[in-house]
């Protein structure tokens, strides 16, 4: 047996499995079934003390690219699976294969259209979508097989978000052109069309939405994100609020500016923001500052809202005003970890901790309405982990944070 292996730390050694064996003949106790989508690849998934990998066969030199590409979109914070190594020179066959490790708490796009597990799974699936696209091109990434089957979807906080898993066929760029963007927009439409399509066949009937509608709309989406990152605004002289009300904009969407361009002119200001300075993740880095906790976009505003709540409490009972540093300190260990720890992970599905607290406090939102008054954070617990243990656990990995499946 022969094989060469380039691997990263901090991960399993791999070298129980039978590489030097082509991957469609593998008969090993670490395999198992996940669901995936469409791919022209064959893929594996092994188990190694309850932790997912990807493995991937495919051309040595596309498995070499994709590797190291995949480490350049996790050094610079965009949404990706972790690339783990690439295993080359496999005694009976020259096809090589690269490891991946497999997305915590993340769905294929089929079981999130197949299972009502959000109030409108279509809809966040193409914002999630979308976004995803405008991330990957505001870096110069273009994809170039962007579509359902090479994107996994995690919940955050009552949406979701998108991770690309797919990279052979990407570059690079210092900047992409407008012709690049739109062509690699172009090729996530026609590829959604198809998977929609797909899905229709499979499930043996006709979607509520066109197909094609669908594709159009995330266009839409895009452009329309695209556009309120980046496009020029002119204000007057005596407009100078708009410039702190354009970056509260983008903060609100998510995104910090690094830099900002303005030229003075006969019409006023010229503000301009260039797509190379403009970088997602505005509350995901504010929560990560202030609790060291990694979540997601929307998660982390939803936690940030409820230190901002518990401060208020705070506040009520008299205590003296701490700076937001020592609030948000507080707030992880008298609130979230000991909420955390109160439900057994055995119950916790497909949520990450961050997910978990924001469907907490929905559902004690939900029991308070019922009952015309605040239950409290205890009775919420009790009574959350009471329902997530009363469901059966493939419908407990899925539900919503109302119960509705």
């Amino acid at each position: 047996m022969s094989f060469r292996l380039v691997a990263r730390t901090g991960h399993p050694d791999f070298l129980d499995l039978p590489w030097e064996e082509p991957l469609d003949e593998w008969v090993s106790s670490r395999q198992v079934e996940v669901a995936r989508g469409i791919g022209r690849h064959v893929v594996r998934f092994v188990d190694y003390d309850g932790v997912l990998y990807a493995l991937k066969e495919l051309p040595p030199r596309l498995a070499q690219r994709e590797y190291r590409l995949l480490r350049q979109l996790a050094d610079v914070g965009l949404p990706a699976v972790e690339s783990v190594g690439v295993v080359t020179d496999r005694e009976s066959t020259e096809e090589a294969v690269l490891i991946t490790r497999y997305l915590d708490f993340s769905l294929p796009y089929r079981l999130v259209l197949q299972r009502r597990i959000l109030p409108a799974p279509l809809s966040s699936l193409l914002d999630a979508y979308a976004e995803l696209l405008v991330r990957l091109h505001l870096t110069g990434f273009f994809w170039g097989d962007c579509s359902l089957s090479n994107t996994l979807f995690r919940r955050d906080a009552g949406a979701l978000s998108a991770y690309l898993v797919d990279a052979e066929t990407a570059e690079w760029h210092e900047q992409l052109t407008d012709g690049q963007r739109l062509h690699d927009l172009e090729i996530a439409q026609e590829n959604l069309v198809g998977e929609l399509y797909d899905l229709e066949q499979e499930l043996g009937r006709v979607g509520d939405s066109d197909p094609f509608e669908v594709a159009d709309e995330v266009g839409l989406r895009y452009r329309g994100l695209w556009t309120e990152l980046t496009a020029e605004e002119v204000f007057a002289p005596d407009e100078q609020f708009r410039l702190s009300e354009r970056l509260h904009r983008l903060n609100e969407l998510g995104f910090d500016v690094d830099e900002i361009e303005l030229q003075r002119t006969e019409e006023g200001y010229r503000l301009q923001l260039h797509s190379q300075v403009v970088e997602p993740g505005h509350h995901r880095g504010l929560l990560r500052r202030l609790t060291g906790l990694v979540a997601q976009e929307n998660q982390a505003r939803r936690l940030l809202n409820d230190i901002t709540a518990y401060r208020a409490q705070l506040e009520r009972k008299g205590r003296q005003p701490v700076s937001e540093a020592a609030l948000a300190g507080r707030w992880l260990t008298e609130v979230f970890e000991p909420t955390i720890a109160a439900i057994p992970q055995e119950l916790w599905g497909k949520r990450e901790a961050a997910e978990l607290y924001h469907e907490l406090l929905e559902h004690r939102w939900y029991l308070s309405e019922r009952k015309g008054r605040d239950v409290g954070l205890k009775q919420a617990v009790r009574s959350y982990a009471a329902e997530l243990r009363a469901l059966p656990d493939e419908k407990r990995a899925l539900v919503g944070s109302d119960g509705s499946p």
